[in-house]
């Protein structure tokens, strides 16, 4: 039967607290729009108003566009086989903001977008 010594223990990291004069985190901003040239004009507008505060910004990382399909009848009762179909699709970027301070915030969200364009924001 072998002996087998102890590990020895290891230290454990200690935490790094943010100071008063430091960002949040993250912020993260996923912008939706049915058009893609709003998004993007929409866009381009966070990123210049998050560049005036000399923020580090990463994107915008276009995501998947989800297309919505809706088949129906052309006919109220008879011709059943005529059927048009319509779709919709939503076009999604993100933007991730790193240490975002609280000016870069409010002036996010005194920022004045186009209708049709929705914005969620997320601290991380």
């Amino acid at each position: 039967m072998a002996l087998t010594t102890p590990k020895p223990k290891v230290a454990k990291k200690a935490k790094v607290v943010k100071e008063a004069g430091e960002g949040m985190g993250k912020l993260r901003l996923r912008v939706q729009a049915y058009e893609h040239k709003i998004l993007d004009a929409s866009v381009k507008q966070i990123m210049d108003t998050a560049m005036r505060f000399d923020a580090k910004i990463e994107g915008p990382v276009p995501l998947p566009t989800t297309i919505k399909k809706y088949t129906v009848n052309r006919s109220s009762f008879i011709f059943k086989n005529a059927r048009e179909q319509f779709e919709m699709r939503v076009h999604k970027r993100l933007i991730d903001i790193v240490n975002p301070t609280a000016k870069i915030v409010e002036a996010l969200t005194n920022l004045s977008l186009p209708s049709g364009v929705s914005i969620d924001v997320k601290m991380m």
